[in-house]
């Protein structure tokens, strides 16, 4: 049980709730908060004439136009049902649960006007695996996630569809099912629902969690490339990084000291002087990346722990602000800058794999006997090569572009949410980019026997070889690449 608290939420937390598959509760301290807003409101609505943006007005440039009070509860469903304008492709179950979570915990804080019902229920969709059927295309990343969020909240109202029980249903069925009865908007809910950040937010948790997986990935695999290559230690030592003392780059450094600590390939004199950039510049490349990935978290950190819907109520302050908490700016910058140095690690990968298999420090070429009778390792790296350059072109910025709308009310947008989902098949390739190295590097380095490389190295190789066997003539790759890939998503790689 996780219990949802005013205390920032780590990323560590997510991680141990998610794969623990944790049920939520609201803190007493955060039903107080959700219910003490509501209460101000309410008495707010009762006591003030003039019109409150959101609240008794219309949305966007309709703001200037008032709602009488007895069409206010129809004004938030209606805002719920028409927004819910997403297509394309949907968002992955794993990535609405995230949403989910993230939405809980922004409401917590007691800025919103929900009523506490509402909150509970999204706690109920969280404990039931009752998952809202989102699209991933549709939000400007603006006014926050206004689509996606729309379809995450329409379940709330029996509308819409969920995954329930492995398969997709009509939401009012699945209520029904529970004995869960819709959710009656009062003013302004519906907009604190779906104004917001989490569907950028979630994408970019979910991106960031992968990430600490293959950041530490790529640093292994490249150090059993290092030595199939019959590479030098002499890049990696200290002393050389401390006149240059980035800190990824120190901790790169430090990381592949360690790991091809022991070897007896790496110690062997050498017959060439110095390595190729994409082995001599790992510390340099690596850690560049690994200075990348740490702002960004510090900005999702951040993000997931503040009030990101609009207007805001300030209970103690008596005040109801309408500002710009939910521009997805900082967001938008922070996932175009993290899917660069993904693929940046992608691209230095493919270049490793593409020097084991070109028969060079006598590796055979295609990294199998009698080449030419077999083409061996020659295609994996084309497969790496293509998926190399789909990150490139998934790394064209979507934060430099702005479309106006809502009549010029919305007149600059953040286009984060497709900076999220571009960041999300940027991981998912890197993860097969550095699968298909270690296939590589791994083949490459049974050259080297009866030389051993370090006891981490041969730890990692041994529990791969339970999955992919050894290569030693053509046989149908696909299915090896696929095996490479399960491996590296369930392998717990650590330095």
């Amino acid at each position: 049980m996780h219990t949802i608290t005013t205390t920032q939420l780590s990323l560590q937390t997510i991680s141990e709730i998610i794969s623990g598959k944790k049920k939520l509760a609201l803190s007493e301290d955060a039903k107080k908060n959700i219910s003490s807003c509501r209460e101000y409101l309410d008495k707010k609505m009762a006591s003030q004439k003039e019109p409150i943006y959101g609240i008794n007005t219309g949305f966007g440039s309709l703001c200037n136009v008032v709602i009488p009070d007895n069409e206010l509860e129809q004004l938030q469903t209606n805002l719920v049902m028409s927004h819910a304008c997403g297509t394309g492709d949907e968002v992955p179950n794993e990535v609405v649960k995230l949403m989910l979570l993230l939405k809980i915990q922004a409401l917590s804080y007691g800025k919103s006007g929900v009523q506490l019902q509402t909150v509970e229920r999204l706690v109920d969709f969280f404990n039931n695996e009752l998952l809202p059927v989102v699209y991933q295309q549709g939000s400007l990343g603006a006014s926050g996630d206004l689509s996606p969020l729309a379809h995450m909240c329409l379940p709330l109202l029996g509308m819409g569809e969920v995954f329930y029980n492995g398969k997709k249903q009509a939401a009012a069925a699945v209520l029904k099912e529970l004995n869960f009865k819709p959710i009656a908007l009062k003013s302004k809910e519906g907009l604190a629902l779906l104004n917001g950040t989490q569907f950028m937010s979630a994408y970019g948790v979910w991106c960031l969690l992968q990430t600490k997986k293959l950041n530490i990935a790529a640093d292994v695999i490249s150090a059993i490339s290092l030595d199939a290559f019959d590479g030098r230690i002499d890049p990696f030592k200290p002393h050389i990084h401390s006149i240059r003392p980035h800190k990824g780059q120190i901790q790169t450094a430090a990381n592949m000291r360690k790991l091809l600590e022991g070897s007896e390939i790496i110690k062997r004199e050498k017959e060439h002087v110095q390595d190729p950039y994409s082995f001599r510049c790992i510390p340099q490349v690596h850690g560049a990346s690994k200075d990348a990935i740490e702002y960004v978290e510090n900005v999702f950190l951040t993000e997931i722990n503040s009030v990101t819907d609009n207007p805001t109520v300030f209970p103690e302050e008596d005040e109801i602000i309408s500002g710009g908490n939910f521009h997805g700016q900082p967001l938008a910058l922070a996932l175009d800058f993290l899917a660069i140095a993904l693929a940046e690690l992608g691209n230095i990968s493919e270049r490793r794999t593409y020097q084991l298999i070109a028969g060079l420090r006598g590796l055979p070429p295609f990294l199998v006997a009698k080449p030419g009778l077999n083409s061996g390792f020659m295609i994996p790296q084309y497969t790496a090569a293509s998926i190399v350059s789909q990150n490139k072109q998934l790394c064209s910025p979507a934060s430099v572009d702005s479309i106006v709308s809502s009549n010029g009310q919305e007149d600059h947008v953040s286009m984060g949410a497709n900076a999220a989902t571009k960041c999300f098949k940027v991981v998912e390739n890197l993860q097969r980019i550095l699968a298909i190295e270690l296939f590589n590097a791994a083949q490459a380095i049974e050259f080297r026997k009866p030389l051993k490389s370090s006891h981490a190295i041969e730890h990692v190789l041994a529990d791969f070889r339970k999955n992919v066997p050894f290569v030693d003539q053509d046989i149908i790759m696909y299915t090896q690449m696929d095996a490479c890939v399960q491996f590296l998503k369930t392998t717990p790689f650590s330095i």
